[in-house]
């Protein structure tokens, strides 16, 4: 894989979190892929919704949490600022979805990532260039999309006199 890739925060506790290990091993899958290719791009709104479900769901003490997600930092997170929630605001208009989940598509589309793993959105919706995939149905190696350009007919008929037909 060669594109830059969000992870949102369901995946990085899926890849913590050890109940449900199917989830668990194709979570850490991900993220060791994207540590290994240096493609996982993520935001500063995700790595704060990881350290407090760490601290407060898995009870994981603070400055563990804080270590795990700082980790992270590592991918440059997209900062919260003007440009992402003007990105989001036109996402949210655009799309019709709700503002958290407009805030992490605008994430994702500032950083010219072009899949994002969320469970939280339905598997292949595209956002223009962006397209979401579940991490738990996409495989790990699967070739990226081609796309072909193709000219349509025009709709209207040429200028000028139109060319008589030999009978």
């Amino acid at each position: 894989m060669s594109t830059a890739v969000f992870i949102d925060t369901n995946v990085l506790l899926y890849a913590y979190d050890r109940a449900d290990p199917t989830k668990n091993a194709r979570a850490r899958e991900w993220v060791a892929r994207l540590w290994h290719d240096r493609h996982g791009r993520t935001s500063m709104q995700v790595l704060s919704e990881y350290y407090v479900n760490l601290t407060r769901k898995f009870r994981v003490p603070a400055e563990a949490a804080w270590d795990d997600a700082a980790s992270f930092f590592a991918w440059r997170p997209q900062p919260i600022d003007e440009s992402l929630l003007r990105r989001a605001r036109e996402v949210s208009r655009r799309y019709q979805i709700s503002w958290w989940d407009s805030l992490i598509v605008a994430a994702a589309q500032l950083q010219d990532c072009l899949v994002l793993l969320t469970e939280d959105l339905q598997d292949g919706m595209v956002f223009g260039t962006l397209a979401v995939r579940s991490p738990f149905s996409a495989v790990l190696e699967e070739a990226p999309a081609a796309y072909e350009v193709a000219r349509a007919a025009p709709l209207h008929r040429p200028r000028g006199r139109p060319k008589r037909i030999a009978a």
